[in-house]
């Protein structure tokens, strides 16, 4: 990966941008309206909590249009201020620019809306000042459609020449000239608290305007630069489309948090699944907003992985479905929004929801009701959720270098087929495990600390990867290992006995009601028959054919289950039981759940943590949560009803607890086993062990 020195960067190019952007703040305001401007305070001013120590947040955007003609008109401080007292959330973020690039406010340095007919983020920081509430503002960066109508030299070349309507380039003057005046301008004249800057890694595509290519051929010596992953120095071109990316994102933040020290700055999917990276820049805290179908599936995953990367952080739910078949939108019950808060809380992170008010920046009171709501049931749950840490079980890895090398994108968001780690995670969790993300580059400093590491069917894990886990496994660990790619990167220092090549095939598992095809890459392997955990099958015929599906490898002092096929994208595009009952199967002889439920309760997720000296065992429901688009939450959670419970326990527990109800659990304990029979989980229970 291409990296270019940030010191160089920040001496050369940022002290021309903070000139820049120092200027156009001057003409800002010695331009302004008398009172427009805000007493500058500190981002902590009258109790606004810094957002490291923020838990639940509203988000609204407008995305101003040039056609707008009544924005803000319905905004008032009444309106404001009923929505805080009602939902009591510690942060809002509101609209300053969208996509399109227009300004919400009056502006000196951009191109503003014509259609403004009332200062709204005047209205909000009046009113959230007043109310102890911090301010952040929505703010598009790469993708600003009206600066490129105006600038067209600012725009991104595709491979066939061509500007592109939306996206501006990295490599351009975009940047200095109007996007940091402007990040400025808002943040000074409304005392703003930080801003979240969305339209950014996840727009990036390959630019093939001049000075991306002068710096790709400093870079490699390839003169003739590559359009399609085939050509020669395809990977490099993407890592200097990365790099670039990398250096306008610091020149920004540094550039706020020169102007105003103590602001507060993420860009939307920064060091997430989307830009799969060990944190380096000087981002105040992380944050994603999880979008379409399935969003309960996608906020599981993302949480996850956000949640390693020892930083502040919070993922925003869509208050409303939408769907781009049919065009339409609903707004979503508050069972699911409950739901989907649950996967993240019990990662330890921060939640908001994201609400459309009308054009004119009206909040309907149904709108604030179910707000509301969801915040109460957030709040009952903070005190054993927010911070709390994992309690190591099962670690799924996530290969960022298998993204990066194979999908021909500078960023994500990647398709579900491309991100086998997410069939994986359902596959596990619908299994009764507890399952952490860990992304490829932390795991030499975190494997030792996981019972059973995971490795779905990536293509490319890279060899430092594999060394790790064969360090992992020779020292004592147990390891599942799943995907052609990985059978044959791994099979010589397993001793594995390899039969050709990976090819594409179409083969079936079975338990004991049926088939399920199992479609991908495999590799076939030669095994005794002892070491074979589980079969696969050409047809759906047990009688004959059958071709090791899972076979066991003792390596060191460590146990190593192989699976040569591509399982986990399996489940990940068709979770039938099938596929549970057989990775139930391969995965016995390595490690058993440390809580089981008697019964099957697949869409109840485990989560093991810890807080305060205490484990938190958060027991979560997503029975009804929508995999498409076509099909809607029907607003209820059904009760599982009562459960026995088993919790593998060294000593008796002082007290166990149900929280958020604090109600007192009785059990039973003997020979490692705590038993206990709960009386139903609804959506969220937490059960609180004292030990």
């Amino acid at each position: 990966m291409l990296k270019f020195s940030r010191r160089r960067l920040l001496a050369g190019t940022a002290a021309l941008v903070l000139s820049r952007a120092a200027n156009a703040t001057l003409l800002f305001l010695r331009a302004a309206p008398a009172g427009l401007l805000f007493a500058r305070a500190a981002p902590a001013a009258l109790g606004r909590l810094p957002r490291k120590d923020c838990f639940f947040g509203l988000h609204f955007d407008l995305h101003p249009r040039l056609d707008d003609t009544e924005l803000g008109r319905d905004v008032t401080d009444e309106m404001v201020a009923h929505l805080l007292e009602s939902v009591r959330p510690d942060f809002i973020q509101y609209d300053s620019k969208g996509h399109p690039g227009y300004l919400g406010f009056a502006s000196k340095t951009g191109m503003s809306s014509p259609g403004i007919v009332r200062d709204s983020l005047a209205i909000w920081r009046r009113v959230t000042a007043a109310h102890g509430v911090a301010l952040y503002n929505h703010f598009s960066g790469v993708l600003d459609g009206a600066a490129i109508e105006k600038h067209p030299e600012w725009a991104r070349i595709g491979p066939d020449g061509q500007r592109a309507p939306q996206e501006t380039s990295l490599f351009s003057a975009y940047e200095q000239e109007l996007m940091i005046p402007e990040l400025t301008e808002a943040a000074l004249t409304y005392d703003l608290d930080g801003s979240w800057v969305d339209g950014d890694c996840w727009a990036v595509q390959p630019d093939y305007c001049d000075e991306a290519l002068r710096r790709f051929v400093a870079a490699t010596g390839i003169s003739v630069p590559p359009k399609k992953p085939e050509d020669p120095g395809w990977h490099q071109f993407l890592d200097v489309q990365r790099e670039a990316f990398r250096q306008y994102l610091a020149r920004y933040v540094d550039a706020l948090h020169h102007a105003r020290p103590g602001y507060q700055v993420t860009s939307n999917w920064m060091y997430s699944t989307f830009a799969p990276e060990r944190p380096a820049l000087p981002l105040d805290f992380l944050s994603g907003d999880v979008t379409g179908p399935a969003a309960v599936r996608k906020a599981r995953l993302e949480a996850r992985y956000l949640s390693r990367c020892g930083m502040p952080w919070d993922l925003m739910s869509w208050g409303f479905e939408t769907d781009a078949k049919f065009g339409h939108s609903s707004t979503k019950p508050v069972a699911e929004l409950e739901q989907e808060a649950s996967v993240i809380l019990a990662q330890g992170g921060a939640y908001q929801i994201y609400y459309v008010p009308t054009r004119a920046g009206w909040i309907d009171e149904r709108v604030v009701k179910a707000a509301a709501e969801v915040a109460a049931f957030c709040r009952a749950r903070q005190r054993w959720s927010h911070h709390s840490e994992s309690v190591p079980e099962v670690g799924v890895l996530f290969s960022g270098r298998t993204l990066y090398r194979t999908t021909g994108r500078v960023f994500g968001g990647w398709d579900w087929a491309e991100t086998p780690a997410a069939g994986a995670l359902d596959l596990l969790l619908s299994c009764g495990y507890s399952v952490d993300v860990i992304p490829d580059w932390q795991l030499a400093e975190c494997a030792v600390q996981y019972p059973l590491l995971v490795v779905p069917d990536w293509k490319d894990i890279g060899e430092t990867v594999a060394s790790t886990l064969m360090s992992y496994a020779a020292g004592g660990g147990k390891l599942l290992l799943c995907g052609a790619e990985n059978a044959r990167l791994m099979s010589a220092g397993l001793k594995l006995r390899r039969n050709g090549e990976a090819q594409e095939r179409h083969y079936f598992v079975a338990d004991d009601t049926g088939f399920a095809e199992v479609a991908g890459s495999w590799i076939a392997i030669d095994a005794a028959q002892s070491d074979v955990i589980a079969h696969a099958y050409p047809m759906p015929d047990t009688r004959k054919d059958a071709l090791p599906l899972a076979v066991r490898v003792v390596h060191g002092k460590g146990t190593v289950v192989v699976c040569p096929g591509p399982i986990a994208s399996a489940y990940g595009n068709g979770s039938t039981p099938i596929i549970r009952s057989v990775m139930r199967e391969m995965v016995a002889p390595l490690h058993s759940p440390m809580v089981r439920m008697e019964g099957e309760y697949p869409v109840l997720e485990v989560v093991l943590r810890k807080k305060e000296g205490q484990m938190l065992i958060h027991l979560i429901s997503s029975a009804g949560a929508p995999d498409t688009a076509e099909h809607r939450h029907g607003g209820i959670v059904p009760s599982t009803g009562t459960i026995r419970l088993h919790i593998r326990l060294s000593r008796a527990p002082a007290k166990v607890w149900v929280e958020p109800e604090g109600v007192l659990l009785k059990g039973e304990y003997k020979a490692g086993d705590w038993t206990c029979v709960l009386p139903g989980v609804h959506v969220h229970s937490i059960l609180r062990v004292e030990v």
